[in-house]
């Protein structure tokens, strides 16, 4: 039985198995952040400026470039119901 566990200890050690767990607990907590950025202070801080939804079209166009940031600020702004 010890020899299991010992095993399993060097399988997690050699494959960083809690590196990627905790990298992915990380990635968690940074997504909650960011969206409650987004919603919290960004989207609020646009809207007056935009008013009525124009912002979901917005673009950036840097000569031939064209960013279209009113989609991603779309989708990164959830509506809540």
């Amino acid at each position: 039985m010890l020899e299991v566990v010992k095993e399993f200890k060097d399988f997690l050690k050699e494959y960083k198995i809690i590196a990627l767990a905790v990298a992915f607990i990380i990635g968690v907590a940074a997504t909650s952040l960011i969206k409650s950025l987004v919603d919290n202070l960004i989207m609020p801080t646009i809207t007056p400026f935009i008013p009525g939804g124009a912002w979901r079209s917005a673009t950036i166009a840097l000569g031939p470039f064209v960013w279209e940031i009113g989609a991603f600020m779309g989708e990164a702004k959830v509506t809540k119901k």
